[in-house]
């Protein structure tokens, strides 16, 4: 049985999933409806991140300026470490303190890029990341959020992992900021779903797997594997070290059920794909 074999047992009909290299061919294998539009849920963080690092390289948005709570960054809200809640505008830590992980950070975030940029913030994110990237198919729904709201096709995610594997939108010391090094080392926090972990490592944007068990990717994965997964059944990993992606999109519902069949199929796929 090869590994996107195992997709056919999920419960999940509506699943498309794609292994991802680096080169030209990108894609190394793939199951399911690549044109089908789906919403990203989560992943969505890491278009928004890309579009937030792009400014950061424009100049205009500094990671070390003030935004969201005293005494928060756009550092601290990339990182989910400003202390903001999980889904309202309510403090809960002091910035730096804990590792919350908040949707309405990303939202913040939006509304201070979009501020930096005089421009709506969906007319930034295409402009920055889904147009050089050729992700015609994805968009910011009307009433989406930067947090969670963009819909398109497996085949944009795809685009997206490529660009992940080898970017060419920031630059290579910015990008391994974002992807590599812990932001604001040490912070404790819950991963929604998956439980708490102390550390509860992330990048800017990017959830940094490091030594995390449990979790959504599988034993097999480098602790260098970046990525995210959405609410939707959706997710996005980039091992480096494999030089793999993987890029998964369903209409079924981030429950228990992921967490018992994306690592094994994570497994599976560096197994069979990915670089000694």
């Amino acid at each position: 049985m090869g590994a996107l074999d195992l997709v056919g047992t999920w419960d999940a009909p509506e699943a498309a999933v794609a292994v991802v290299a680096p080169g030209h061919a990108g894609v190394v294998a793939a199951v399911g409806d690549r044109a089908q539009r789906s919403r990203w849920a989560s992943v969505t963080k890491l278009v928004t991140a890309l579009a937030a690092l792009v400014a950061v390289e424009e100049g205009t948005l500094g990671l070390d300026d003030p935004a969201g709570p005293p005494g928060s960054t756009a550092r601290h809200l990339l990182a989910h470490a400003s202390g903001l809640a999980f889904d309202e505008d309510k403090v809960l830590a002091q910035p730096g303190e804990r590792r919350i992980y908040s949707n309405t950070g990303f939202e913040t975030l939006g509304r201070e890029l979009s501020d930096r940029a005089g421009m709506p913030l969906v007319r930034y994110l295409t402009e920055a990341v889904l147009e050089p990237l050729g992700m015609a198919e994805t968009r910011l729904e009307e009433g989406g959020t930067p947090a969670a709201g963009l819909v398109g096709p497996l085949e944009d995610m795809i685009r997206l992992a490529s660009e992940l594997l080898e970017p060419t939108l920031v630059s290579a010391e910015t990008f391994r900021l974002a992807t590599r090094e812990v932001s604001f080392p040490g912070l404790e926090g819950v991963l929604p779903g998956v439980g708490r972990f102390r550390p509860l490592d992330w990048g800017l944007g990017f959830e940094l797997r490091n030594g995390k068990d449990p979790h959504w990717t599988g034993k097999r994965n480098s602790p260098a594997t970046f990525g995210h997964f959405g609410g939707s059944g959706s997710f996005l990993w980039v091992d480096p070290d494999a030089r793999l992606g993987c890029a998964v999109l369903s209409r079924r519902e981030f429950d228990s059920w992921a967490l018992q069949v994306w690592p094994e199929l994570s497994d599976a796929v560096v197994a069979e794909f990915g670089e000694e």
